[in-house]
């Protein structure tokens, strides 16, 4: 029982992690939407929660078996892939084609940008809300009201 507790609560913040990530590059992309040469940067989130939480497959068929995470005892114990217990992976980051060509080579497009960082601010808020509502309701739980 308080495994699915803690799977829940960790998959969300996992979540909330890779939400911020993503609107740190958003905010990156816009901040430099003059700079010429730049090209804006985002990431696949479904891809990099799955692989965030463990469960993305390990060939490039979808009927492959998801990858195992090991268990550790201790910090200093190693994870998949070599890493370190606890650490991160950096998602895998995709370049933006730029939907009309410019002048000084800029591929940020200040629509599509607004509306990612608009989506991303939606699904944050959602993310802290599913962990408010599970903390909540663990207190709840726990002092019997």
């Amino acid at each position: 029982m308080l495994n699915r507790l803690t799977d829940s609560l960790n998959f969300q913040a996992e979540a909330l992690n890779l939400r911020s990530e993503r609107q740190r590059l958003i905010a990156s992309n816009i901040a430099n939407a003059d700079t010429p040469g730049y090209v804006a940067r985002d990431f696949d989130f479904a891809q990099a929660l799955r692989q965030a939480t463990g469960q993305a497959s390990s060939g490039s068929n979808a009927l492959s078996t998801p990858k195992l995470q090991m268990a550790t005892s201790g910090t200093g114990h190693l994870n998949r892939d070599g890493q370190p217990a606890g650490s991160r992976t950096a998602p895998d980051m995709n370049y933006a084609a730029p939907a009309q060509t410019n002048l000084d080579s800029n591929s940020v497009d200040m629509d599509r940008e607004r509306a990612n960082f608009a989506d991303n601010t939606v699904h944050y808020e959602a993310t802290l809300r599913f962990i408010n509502s599970t903390v909540r309701t663990l207190n709840t739980a726990i002092t019997g009201q």
